[in-house]
C-alpha cells in the first residue's frame, strides 16, 4: 500500500478517535453535573431536623386553630340553646299576658261595686258579701297563674310599679309616700301588666 493511501486512512482514524474522546468528555461532564445537582438537593441532618420541626410547628398551629374553631362553635351552639330555652320559658310564663289584661277591668268593676255601695243597707249586705267572695275567688284563680295585685297603700312610690296621678302635700307621712290607690296594679310572674294608679305625698309648704 502506498504512502498516499495510508495518509487519508490515518487522518480518518484520528478524527474518529477525537470524536470518541469528545463524546466521553461530554458524558463525563453530564455525569458531573447530575452528581452536583443530586448533591445540591441533599440536606444535612441539621437541616432535615430543622425542616421537620418547622413542619411540626405548622401542624400544631393548624390543630390549635381548629381547636379554637370547635370551641367557638360549641359556645355558639350553647348560646343558641340557652336563648331558645329562655324564649320557651318566657312563652310559658307570659302566654296569658293578653288574656290577663282583659280580665283586670272585671276585677276593677267588682271592687268599685263594693267601694261605692251603701254598706249600711242590710238589704245589700248579702249581695256585697257575694261580690266580695267572687273577687277573692277571682284573685285566687289569677294567682295560680302568676297574676298578683300591686296595692301599694302607705308604701314608698316606685316608678317601676306605680303611676302617679296626683301629688298631695302632707305632714303625716314622709314625702314620696303613696297616700291613696286609685286603681290597683297587677304583675304576671314578676312582669308588670298594669301600674298602680296612685296619689303621692310631698312635703307640706
Amino acid at each position: 500500500m502506498s504512502e498516499q493511501t495510508k495518509a487519508p486512512e490515518q487522518e480518518l482514524e484520528q478524527e474518529q478517535t477525537q470524536a470518541e474522546a469528545e463524546v466521553v468528555e461530554a458524558q463525563a461532564e453530564q455525569q458531573t453535573q447530575e452528581e452536583q445537582a443530586e448533591n445540591a438537593g441533599e440536606l444535612s441532618p441539621e437541616e432535615e431536623i430543622a425542616g421537620l420541626y418547622a413542619e411540626l410547628e405548622a401542624a400544631k398551629q393548624t390543630i390549635d386553630s381548629q381547636k379554637d374553631s370547635v370551641v367557638r362553635a360549641a359556645a355558639e351552639l350553647e348560646n343558641v340553646r340557652r336563648r331558645a330555652a329562655q324564649d320557651v320559658e318566657k312563652a310559658h310564663k307570659f302566654a296569658l299576658e293578653k288574656f290577663s289584661n282583659e280580665l283586670l277591668p272585671v276585677i276593677d268593676n267588682l271592687e268599685r261595686a263594693i267601694e261605692f255601695s251603701d254598706k249600711e243597707n242590710e238589704t245589700l249586705k248579702p249581695v256585697l258579701e257575694g261580690i266580695d267572695m267572687t273577687i277573692k275567688t277571682f284573685a285566687d284563680a289569677l294567682a295560680k297563674f302568676g297574676v298578683e295585685a300591686v296595692n301599694p297603700q302607705g308604701e314608698t312610690f316606685n316608678p317601676e310599679l306605680h303611676q302617679a296621678m296626683s301629688i298631695q302635700p302632707s305632714n303625716d307621712v314622709s314625702p314620696n309616700t303613696v297616700l291613696a290607690v286609685m286603681q290597683k296594679g297587677y304583675t304576671l310572674n314578676g312582669r308588670l301588666l298594669r301600674p298602680a294608679m296612685v296619689m303621692v305625698s310631698k312635703a307640706a309648704e
